[in-house]
């Protein structure tokens, strides 16, 4: 059953300027595994700005309450490039009082937008 869904877009050039201008504020949004490729590089704006836009989606999934922490919600690269979700600390707390207990997520981006979409289910979902 589905517990909610959230959707979110960002404007990838206006995320990289943010990056640009603010330099810490990829270590605030993102863990260290989540700004590395699986190949080792750096990810470019357009894989943070999904992630960005994956961790908006997951929390208004949630219901968007306000003590949610960036860090307790991880965008790992699985099999075959899919993305999934890791929750712990504040995100899991939530998810644990709506009775969540596996994830869908999307990521995209393409002509300059970033746009990812979660699923919250009740019911574990196979990795």
């Amino acid at each position: 059953m589905i517990v909610g869904v959230g959707v979110d877009v960002c404007p990838v050039e206006r995320f990289a300027e943010s990056l640009i201008r603010t330099p810490r504020l990829k270590d605030k949004l993102f863990t260290p595994a989540e700004q590395i490729s699986p190949s080792g590089r750096p990810r470019h704006a357009a894989s943070l700005a999904a992630r960005f836009a994956a961790k908006e989606a997951l929390a208004k999934a949630l219901g968007a309450p306000g003590n949610l922490l960036w860090h307790d919600a991880e965008v790992q690269t699985a099999e075959r490039g899919r993305p999934r979700l890791i929750t712990r600390g504040t995100v899991q707390a939530r998810a644990d009082e709506l009775g969540v207990h596996g994830w869908q997520l999307s990521l995209s981006h393409d002509g300059g937008i970033a746009v990812a979409m979660v699923v919250a289910l009740s019911v574990e979902v196979p990795r």
